[in-house]
Order: C-alpha cells, then structure tokens, then sequence
C-alpha cells in the first residue's frame, strides 16, 4: 500500500484545538460533553449486537473478546473504554495529542479496564491506515466524520483498515434544516449541553452522503437508524426518523 498523499489530510487543526480544550470536561458525568457519555448507552450495544453472534452473547461477559476494533476519533476514550470492558482489544486513535494522553492517563482509573487497556495513538486516520491496513474486524467512527477536513479521504481510509467482511460503525447529525436548529443554535447556545462552536452545519452529512461514499469504497450498507437525545432525562433512543443524529452500519465486500 501507498503512502498518503501529503497534500491530502482529514485532520482540521481548529477541530483539534475546540476539542483539545475539553480534556477537563471529558470524564466528568455532569460535564459539557454529558451526551457523549449517555451515548454509550445505546451505541455500545448496537455495537456488540452487530458484531456477536446470539449464542455467543448469552456464554460470556465479554462478548467481544478477541475482536480487533479501532475507534477512531477516540478522544479521552470514552467509547474505547467500554469496548474494552467487553473484552475487544482496542485500539483507540486522535489527532489530538492532549486527548491521547488523557486516554491514557484515564484508562488506569477503572481496575476493569486497567486489565484490558486499549492501545492509543495519536495520528490521523491516513497515517494508521497505512500502518494497519485489512487489520481490524470493526472500525467505529461516532461522531467524528463531522469534524474532519476531508469526509472521503477519511471513510476510504477507514474502509482500509477493515478486514474484508470487517463492519464501520458511524453515529452522526443528519444534514438538515432542523438539525441545525436544535443542535447547534439550542443544544449549544440555549441549553448549553454541547460545547459552544463545536458543530459547523455546513460539515454535517446526510445518511445518503454518507451510504453513496461507503458504497464507492466498496462497502454495503445494511442499516441506517434515527437517533433521538433527550436532554431531560440524559437519554438516547432510537428513532424512525433520521432528521436530527443517525446510526449507520456498513460490511467491508472484499
């Protein structure tokens, strides 16, 4: 495999100084970054659901033992976190150095993770893929595709580091008038439970988008769920509609 192009990169250097500022937020439960963390809720099981077999879940406490999954976009490691805890090995990458050596820092603090620590980088996505690629069983990039330079590059670079048959996982706003309204201009300036400038509406991206570029890379799409968060209750859920977030799921073809 080729080297990246030099010219070409995913990494936005203001998206990487807004989120490096978080790092004392990002493990605080009550913090501006609470919905990530009631996320997990819903997307680590979708998740293992999609990547274990039935009778496979009901033997063990880590349904995910042995499976080789990169969360990309990884941050503190939130998400990493409880992947491991099911027993994935997992390898969690940023661009943000800060980030990076929060995630490691935190991973000591919880005595079940300390027994299974994810590995981290800090690298772009194009600098991993030429490192790992055809490696990994499932590649979970939530909410992060919003937040790089360049869309394509990053989902073909995430399809590289996939096993053929491997899944990507990607949870997102949707592109629409109305998620820019309740996401960015209340969630952000009226309810304060997203940080403030995090979202550019102009880098959302529609499930079509996003189906059409997977497809490209030769992945097929087998389903697209609305997501709904509730900022009373703390509380995800799925939805029928897709106007605001999404969940998608696509299988690497060869």
């Amino acid at each position: 495999m080729s080297k990246p192009d030099s010219n070409q990169t995913t990494v936005d250097k203001g998206e990487i100084e807004r989120h490096s500022k978080l790092t004392g937020d990002w493990w605080s439960r009550n913090g501006v970054i609470q919905a990530l963390h009631s996320l997990n809720e819903i997307r680590v099981p979708y998740i293992a659901n999609s990547l274990v077999l039935e009778s496979d879940k009901v033997k063990s406490q880590q349904p995910l033992a042995n499976k080789l999954i990169l969360d990309i976009g990884c941050g503190g490691g939130l998400l990493s976190e409880s992947l491991a805890k099911l027993g994935a090995i997992v390898t969690g990458v940023d661009a943000s150095s800060t980030l990076i050596d929060l995630a490691k820092e935190h991973s000591n603090v919880d005595p079940e993770v300390a027994k299974n620590k994810p590995t981290y980088y800090c690298a772009s996505i194009e600098e991993h893929a030429h490192k790992f690629a055809n490696y990994y069983d499932a590649v979970v990039a939530s909410e992060i595709i919003d937040h790089v330079a360049n869309v394509e590059l990053f989902l073909k670079q995430c399809v590289e580091t996939l096993k053929p048959g491997g899944k990507i996982f990607i949870t997102t706003p949707n592109k629409t008038r109305l998620s820019q309204f309740l996401v960015i201009f209340v969630a952000e300036n009226v309810l304060n439970i997203i940080p403030k400038g995090i979202h550019t509406y102009d880098k959302f991206k529609s499930p079509k988008e996003v189906s059409a570029l997977l497809q490209k890379n030769n992945c097929q799409v087998n389903s697209v769920h609305g997501l709904f968060y509730n900022p009373i209750t703390d509380n995800w859920f799925w939805s029928y509609f897709q106007t605001l977030w999404y969940a998608l799921e696509a299988t690497k073809l060869c």
